[in-house]
C-alpha cells in the first residue's frame, strides 16, 4: 500500500479514536469532582448549599446528641435498703400489756402474726388495726403506725415488724450486659451503675454502649461513658424499672479517593472529620486531592440558618461542607469539625487523575485503532 494510503488510515484510526473517546461520555472514576459539586450550589441553579468549613463553622455545627436524664429521672432519692414495697412478706409480734389481750391467747403475753403479705397495692390487713398502707415505710415507720392504731383498743401495746422474704422491688436488665434477668433493687444496686455491675457490666465497647432507662411510659437514654463522668446521671432506680443497654447505631458513610470506602459506626461518643477519615486509612495518595473533602449533610433549619447567617431558611437545608486539608489551618479545622449520623464523607480525585485516564484511554484507543488500520493496511 502507498505511503499516502497509509497516511489516510491512520488519520482515520486517529478520528475513530477520537470519536470512541469523545462517545463514551464520562470516563470510569469514583465519583463527581470538585468543579461539579460546586456547580450543584445554591448559587448555579442547585440546590444545596456548599459552605467552606472554618472555625465559625465548626462551632456552629458541633452538636451532639442530647442524652441523659430529665429532672424527674435525676432527683428521684434512693430506695431505702430497708423500705417495704408490695409482694413483701414481714412478720409481727404484738405484746399487750393486759392478761386478756385483743390478739393474744389465755396466759401468753405477746401474739406472733407470720408471713403477712404486702398485697399489690402496698396494703397489709391487722386483726383490730385494720388495712394499713405498708409499701413505702420502713418497719420502723409501720411498727409506729400499728402502734397508734392498737392503742385505741388495748393499753400501751408493743410492737415488733420484720421483713421475711418476698418479691420486693425489682429492675429488670436486658440487651449488652454481661447478664440479663430480674434483679432485686439492694442496698449495693439502689443506683443505675449498681445494678449493671450486679448484671456483670457491659458485654459491648463501653465508648458506644447506650443505657436506656424505661419507668412507667417513659424512656430515657444516656451514655454508659456519661455516667462515670457525671455521678449526677447514676440515677436512683425504682421498682419496675427495665434498664436496656444497647451499642449506638449511629453511622456515616466514606466515598471517593480514600483508603476504602464504607459505611462506618460510630467508633466513640463524638468523631470529627479527621478521625472518620483515619477510620478508613486516610486520604488515597495517588488519587486524592486534598483541597476537595467534602461532607454532605441534612441540616436542621436552626443549624443551617446560623451556618449561613440568614434567617429566611425553611426547614431542612441540603449543606455540603468543603474541608480544604492544605489551607494553614485546614487539619484543624477538619480535627474540629464533627461528624454526625447519616454523613457522607467524599473525597475527590486531583485533576491530574483524570488528566491522566484520558490521556490513557485517548492512546489506548489510539493504539489499538492504529493496530487494526497497520492490519488493513498490511492486506
Amino acid at each position: 500500500m502507498s505511503k499516502q494510503a497509509t497516511r489516510t488510515a491512520r488519520s482515520i484510526a486517529l478520528f475513530l479514536a477520537l470519536t470512541l473517546v469523545a462517545s463514551c461520555g464520562t470516563l470510569p472514576r469514583s465519583g463527581p469532582n470538585k468543579r461539579e459539586i460546586f456547580q450543584g450550589s445554591v448559587l448555579n441553579g442547585g440546590d444545596a448549599f456548599i459552605v467552606a468549613v472554618n472555625p465559625r463553622v465548626t462551632a456552629a455545627t458541633a452538636v451532639t446528641p442530647a442524652l441523659g436524664f430529665s429532672s424527674e429521672f435525676a432527683h428521684a432519692g434512693l430506695l431505702g435498703a430497708d423500705t417495704i414495697r408490695p409482694g413483701d412478706t414481714l412478720g409481727l409480734i404484738i405484746y399487750e400489756n393486759v392478761e386478756d389481750g385483743l390478739l393474744t391467747n389465755a396466759g401468753a403475753s405477746a401474739s406472733l402474726i407470720d408471713e403477712v403479705q404486702v398485697d399489690a397495692s402496698g396494703m397489709i390487713f391487722i386483726p383490730y388495726a385494720g388495712r394499713l398502707r405498708a409499701a413505702g415505710n420502713t418497719p420502723e415507720a409501720l411498727r409506729r403506725l400499728i402502734t397508734r392504731r392498737l392503742d385505741e383498743q388495748t393499753p400501751d401495746p408493743q410492737v415488733v415488724v420484720r421483713r421475711l422474704a418476698g418479691d420486693g422491688a425489682t429492675v429488670n436488665v436486658v440487651g449488652g450486659t454481661a447478664t440479663q434477668g430480674v434483679f432485686p433493687i439492694e442496698r449495693p444496686t439502689r443506683t443505675l451503675t449498681g445494678m449493671i455491675a450486679a448484671a456483670g457490666g457491659v458485654a459491648i465497647e463501653p465508648d458506644i454502649a447506650l443505657v436506656n432507662v424505661k419507668r412507667g411510659n417513659r424512656t430515657e437514654t444516656a451514655y454508659l461513658s456519661d455516667l462515670f463522668k457525671n455521678p449526677g446521671m447514676d440515677i436512683a432506680l425504682r421498682n419496675g424499672d427495665t434498664i436496656f443497654v444497647e451499642e449506638d447505631t449511629r453511622a456515616f458513610s466514606v466515598l471517593g479517593a480514600t483508603g476504602t470506602q464504607n459505611r462506618l459506626e460510630f467508633e466513640t461518643e463524638v468523631i470529627t472529620a479527621i478521625e472518620a477519615l483515619a477510620q478508613v486509612g486516610g486520604l488515597n495518595a495517588n488519587l486524592a486531592n486534598p483541597t476537595g473533602v467534602f461532607v454532605f449533610r441534612n441540616e436542621p433549619q436552626e443549624i443551617a440558618a446560623a451556618v449561613m447567617g440568614r434567617d429566611d431558611l425553611i426547614g431542612t437545608q441540603r449543606v455540603v461542607y468543603v474541608l480544604d486539608l492544605t489551607e494553614p489551618n485546614g487539619m484543624f479545622d477538619a480535627r474540629d469539625f464533627v461528624i454526625r449520623d447519616g454523613d457522607t464523607i467524599y473525597v475527590t480525585e486531583a485533576p491530574i487523575v483524570a488528566w491522566n485516564r484520558s490521556v490513557s484511554a485517548l492512546f489506548g484507543s489510539l493504539g489499538t485503532v492504529t493496530s487494526a488500520a497497520n492490519t488493513v493496511t498490511g492486506l
